[in-house]
């Protein structure tokens, strides 16, 4: 994962603030430099339209990018200031620019934005060791009926990369029928036949999802279930 990436996880851009804090709009991208190190060095940063940062860093002695400090192996004195300072650029960019987000990717922030809405309830992590898990609990009786949890791919399926899945509770019957389709994953990390994971990729679509939350929630009203 490179710096940007890490930095700005679980974040998404506020485009209005980026002018104020001093980005210069050109066309569909917004634009930031500054010069650090003294002015042995200069941030290039740019935000396109989908609210996707970039940067660079350009060695102003020889008018060229840096990259020496996007390698793990170089750890010297030097190579690490340049680090340390660039970093503490971008998060301040983000901590000026940017909302937080409860996850990684779109579809489980829309999901949780649903949930907000209709259910007036919010996610809770519960554990330091997995800090992208978040449980979705009924407030009366503190019964789970959701869990969004970031892995890797190759947990539930071929391929390998950073995912997050979706763990609800259905009828038994009904989860065997989901398993046949594309998105659709034997419960991970959940114990019994009536839970299933639903990968957050937009494989499956949030009306569907939603409809199958909706069922979820019911389901840890009636006293007969066991959720975990």
């Amino acid at each position: 994962m490179n710096i940007e990436d890490e930095i700005f996880k679980r974040t998404h851009v506020n485009f209005s603030k980026l002018e104020i804090f001093g980005f210069k709009k050109i066309n569909n991208k917004y634009t930031y430099s500054i010069t650090f190190m003294d002015n042995k060095f200069r941030a290039d940063i740019i935000v396109d339209s989908k609210g996707v940062l970039t940067g660079k860093v350009i060695d102003l002695l020889v008018n060229e990018e840096y990259i020496n400090f996007r390698i793990s192996l170089q750890t010297g004195e030097f190579v690490n200031k340049v680090r340390d300072e660039y970093r503490g650029i971008l998060r301040n960019i983000r901590d000026k620019c940017f909302d937080v987000d409860y996850f990684i990717f779109e579809q489980a922030n829309r999901i949780t934005r649903y949930i907000e809405e209709k259910y007036n309830d919010r996610p809770e992590f519960l554990w330091d060791k997995f800090k992208g898990y978040g449980v979705f609990r009924n407030k009366d009786n503190r019964k789970w009926y959701a869990i969004i949890m970031n892995t890797d791919k190759s947990k539930i399926d071929k391929g390998t990369g950073e995912i997050e899945i979706l763990n609800i509770k259905l009828n038994a019957n009904i989860v065997k029928e989901l398993l046949t389709k594309k998105g659709f994953y034997k419960s991970y990390h959940m114990r019994g036949n009536d839970w299933i994971s639903i990968i957050l990729d937009d494989t499956v679509s949030d009306e569907e999802i939603i409809r199958l939350l909706n069922e979820s929630y019911d389901n840890i009203n009636k006293k007969s279930n066991n959720l975990r």
